[in-house]
C-alpha cells in the first residue's frame, strides 16, 4: 500500500513520524474518515471543512491549500487503485520541545493520508446492530466534541465495553444523562414519523452523513428536528438508526439486550441515501 506524508508517496512500511510528534505525545491533532465509492471521496468538501474548522480551532493550519490537498488525494487514489475504500486524513501539529503550552515558533504540521479496506455492504442484506449503553459519560456543550479530534480514549473505552458485552456499538451519554452520540456514529430515532437527533449543544459530533440524513429529511419532505432526550425514548421509538460515513445508514436492533421498534423509514432514508452517493460519486452502493 502506498500512502501520502507530507506530500512524498511512498509505501506504507517506509512512512515515518517522530515520537516528538505532538499527535503522537498528546493526541494533538485531528483526523477525518471517507468512504470511497468509484475511487470517489463522498461529500470531499464536507469532511475538509471540518477538519479545516477544527484545525482553526485547535490554532494549527493545513500545511496546503485544500485544492492540493484535493490533488494529493486524487494520486494517492490513483496509485492504490482504489476503488470502494476507505481514505483517512491525519493532521497534527507536528515535531515541538515536549510540554503542554504551545511552542513559541510555530513547528510544521504533518499531514498523512492512508486507504483501508471498506466494509463490504449490501442493499440485499444491510446490516443491524446491536448497542449498549456505555459507563462513560461525555461532557455537554463540548466544542472539541464537535471535532475529530485525535483524543478518542472515552469512545475506544466505549466501544471495549460494546465488545464485551458482545454488542456491536456503544451508546454515549452525557453528565446529564442525555443521549449523545455513538462510539463511532450519530444517533437517530423516529417517533410520530419525526426524524430526531440529539443538538450538538448535548456533546455531539457535527458528523458528515448527519448532515447528509437531515438533507434528505427535506427532499422527502420527512420532518426532523434536534432533540434533547434519554435513552428510554429510544427504547419507545418506532426505530433507531446510526450514521457514519465508513457505513451510511445502520438500523440499531437492540439496546442493552432490549430489542427496538423497526420503521420503514430506516429503508426508506438508506435507499435515498444511496441514490446520493450514486448521484455524486457516479456509482450505486457496492454490493458484496
Amino acid at each position: 500500500m502506498i500512502v501520502c506524508l507530507n506530500g512524498q508517496f511512498l509505501p506504507a512500511e517506509e512512512a515515518r513520524v517522530s515520537i516528538f510528534d505532538r499527535g503522537f505525545l498528546y493526541g494533538d491533532g485531528l483526523f477525518e474518515t471517507l468512504r470511497l465509492y468509484g475511487g470517489r471521496p463522498f461529500r470531499w468538501d464536507q469532511h475538509v471543512a471540518r477538519l479545516t474548522a477544527g484545525a482553526q480551532w485547535l490554532r494549527l493550519s493545513l500545511p496546503v491549500p485544500p485544492p492540493l490537498l484535493r490533488a494529493w488525494a486524487r494520486e494517492l487514489i490513483r496509485r492504490n487503485q482504489a476503488t470502494d475504500a476507505v481514505l483517512r486524513l491525519t493532521l497534527t501539529r507536528g515535531v515541538a520541545p515536549p510540554g503542554y503550552s504551545l511552542p513559541d515558533a510555530a513547528p510544521q504540521p504533518c499531514l498523512a493520508m492512508s486507504l483501508h479496506p471498506a466494509p463490504r455492504l449490501s442493499a440485499a442484506r444491510p446490516p443491524r446492530w446491536r448497542l449498549v449503553t456505555s459507563s462513560l459519560r461525555l461532557p455537554p456543550g463540548d466544542t472539541l466534541g464537535r471535532f475529530k479530534t485525535c483524543n478518542k480514549l472515552p469512545q475506544i473505552l466505549a466501544r471495549a465495553e460494546a465488545q464485551a458485552a458482545g454488542a456491536d456499538e456503544a451508546l454515549l451519554l452525557n453528565t446529564t444523562g442525555e443521549v449523545v452520540e455513538a462510539a463511532a456514529s450519530n444517533v437517530f430515532w423516529i417517533h410520530d414519523n419525526v426524524v430526531a437527533t440529539p443538538p450538538l449543544a448535548s456533546g455531539a459530533l457535527a458528523g458528515v452523513t448527519r448532515a447528509v440524513v437531515r438533507e434528505l429529511c427535506d427532499e422527502l419532505r420527512l420532518p426532523v428536528r434536534e432533540q434533547a432526550t434519554r435513552p428510554d425514548a429510544l427504547r419507545q421509538a418506532a426505530g433507531v438508526f446510526l450514521t457514519v460515513s465508513t457505513w451510511g445508514l445502520i438500523e440499531a436492533s437492540a439496546l442493552d439486550g432490549q430489542a427496538l421498534g423497526r420503521s420503514p423509514l430506516v429503508a426508506r432514508l438508506r435507499s435515498a441515501y444511496r441514490a446520493a452517493v450514486a448521484r455524486e460519486c457516479g456509482k450505486g452502493w457496492p454490493e458484496s
